[in-house]
């Protein structure tokens, strides 16, 4: 079984899936944004960032994602070449991470599920469609953003429709995994 969690910056994706695999038993959760910031320190993917980006986006020799976020979260098209770039190394790890976990209970979360093969094999789809208030200050606060990045950051992200889920939250409610797992 694999359960997708989706929403956008700010909506609680990881809170919810950690509490999710705690409920379910000999459940694995992969958090997907975390397998993107493994890229980055992929010889390959770094030296095509560069290429692509200049040596701006480098820090002490390594990949300055807050410099990086500030470039593609500019515009959709240069959010599509980041993930154009990272998406086969992304993939590799998350097919390896199926293939290590295969007959146990999975939980995917990311923004971006849904515009991936890994969407269609979820046996459930949720999105968290939390207001964008609330979502932004969650966000600032985590990612010590300014409301300015934040919303640069909310017009790159993709639209999700609620009629591709199984599943709409859209108030965060610390049973929202207990409630999942009696659906399930």
């Amino acid at each position: 079984m694999i359960i997708g969690i989706c929403g956008k910056s700010g909506s609680g994706k990881t809170t919810l899936a950690k509490a999710l695999s705690k409920e379910l038993v000999q459940a694995q959760h992969l958090e997907i944004d975390k397998v993107g910031h493994l890229a980055l320190g992929n010889a390959e993917v770094k030296k095509e960032l560069i290429r692509y980006y200049g040596n701006e986006i480098l820090w002490q020799n390594q990949i300055n994602r807050k410099k990086l976020g500030e470039i593609v979260f500019q515009s959709r098209l240069e959010m599509k070449r980041l993930t154009e770039i990272t998406w086969e190394y992304m993939q590799k790890e998350i097919d390896e991470f199926l293939a290590h976990h295969q007959g146990e209970p999975i939980v995917f979360d990311w923004l971006l599920l849904p515009i991936t093969k890994y969407f269609a094999m979820c046996d459930m789809k949720v999105l968290l469609d939390i207001p964008y208030e609330i979502r932004k200050n969650r966000a600032m606060i985590r990612d010590q953003i300014s409301e300015k990045d934040f919303e640069l950051r909310e017009k790159a992200s993709i639209s999700l429709e609620k009629k591709d889920f199984d599943y709409v939250i859209t108030k965060n409610d610390e049973n929202d995994a207990k409630r999942l797992v009696k659906l399930l």
